[in-house]
């Protein structure tokens, strides 16, 4: 049996909304309606999301959190090991963080990956110029 911790993470599965009023970019908390899109949960979202923002501030302060330091984060976010590995492989697979060197950083991949599916939509479906993005 593999642990949690070691489970495969290369890929998750994200909600996408086709109505115009459930835009991120129209919520209150656009953080936390990306989460929800992630996670099912509302405090699962909301853990989600400061985990997201411990590993931002960390990143910009110089001092990316270390996986060595899970016992410090799950105390942080009041959870357990198994979810939190269960959050974190959600959000590597998501390509919103990476895992290199030991130590959490936030990514691009995410972004890149949502962007690439956009062109292709624009494109081949749609035969469409993609810079009308």
């Amino acid at each position: 049996m593999v642990s949690v911790k070691d489970a495969p993470r290369t890929s998750t599965t994200l909600m996408v909304r086709s109505d115009t009023n459930a835009r991120i970019t129209r919520s209150r908390d656009p953080y936390f309606s990306l989460m929800r899109r992630l996670f099912q949960e509302d405090a699962t979202a909301m853990r989600g999301q400061k985990f997201l923002i411990m590993v931002e501030e960390r990143q910009k302060a110089g001092n990316p959190i270390k996986t060595s330091e899970w016992q410090d984060v799950i105390n942080e976010l009041d959870i357990g090991r198994a979810s939190f590995y269960a959050m974190r492989n959600k959000l590597l697979g998501a390509g919103m963080i990476t895992n290199k060197n030991q130590k959490y950083r936030l990514s691009g991949q995410f972004s890149r990956d949502l962007m690439d599916m956009a062109r292709w939509w624009m494109t081949a479906i749609l035969d469409e110029n993609p810079d009308d993005l």
